[in-house]
């Protein structure tokens, strides 16, 4: 998750906040700043009110690229400021100051909106690998690989979104429905780079997550 927050103290409540509820997170100040990085969040809570762009702006560039859920948490506080908010991108609109109960309500509503839009296909190759959903199958060169219902879960998420670093929150929720570990997660990870002959197929994201590679 990406905090854009150019009020130290507000993203110092927000990180630490989202940190305990398992989130993993990053914090940039600018709107340069976030639209260099905010490809590999699965949601962006934008501050408007910015030092070098204004928020819509930052917010209209990163909804013109894709379908990364975005709240917009600022101190404008009008109909009109919510309207032209919702206009340029934002899924949600929160105006400061607000409760931390109301955040996690509304982070958690966006993304079951996000997840239950997704169509993801049936079968998937990448190269040599296959995925078959309705089977529930995969296989190398075309031969199978006998894995777990938890880790093919996983390699489809994975390999429904290629060109992406899915976060480990979401493969949390996506997986274990947030009844998981860390170590849980490295586990399977690591019994799924075994199975397809080489670590090169699962990529590790440092501070963020996954994405699928290719041996």
């Amino acid at each position: 998750m990406l905090v854009v927050e150019n009020g130290d103290e507000d993203a110092e409540f927000l990180v630490k906040g989202l940190q305990r509820h398992g989130h993993d997170v990053e914090r940039v100040d600018a709107g340069l700043a976030a639209l260099n990085v905010y490809e590999g969040a699965d949601l962006v809570l934008l501050d408007l009110e910015l030092p070098d762009l204004d928020g819509l702006e930052v917010c209209r560039q990163i909804r013109s690229e894709g379908n990364t859920a975005i709240i917009a948490v600022t101190a404008r506080g009008t109909e009109l400021d919510r309207v032209l908010g919702l206009q340029a991108g934002a899924d949600d609109y929160l105006v400061k100051p607000y409760g931390f109960r109301e955040l996690m309500a509304r982070i958690e509503a966006v993304m079951r909106r996000v997840q239950t839009s997704t169509v993801t296909p049936t079968l998937i190759t990448h190269g040599p690998l296959c995925i078959d959903a309705a089977a529930r199958q995969v296989s190398l060169n075309g031969r199978p690989v006998e894995v777990t219902r938890k880790e093919f879960d996983l390699l489809y998420l994975l390999a429904a979104q290629p060109d992406a670093v899915v976060p480990r929150k979401r493969i949390m929720q996506a997986v274990w429905g947030d009844v998981w570990s860390r170590r849980t997660i490295d586990t399977h990870i690591s019994s799924l780079r075994g199975k397809l002959g080489n670590s090169d197929w699962i990529r590790t994201v440092r501070g963020v997550g996954f994405q699928l590679g290719c041996a």
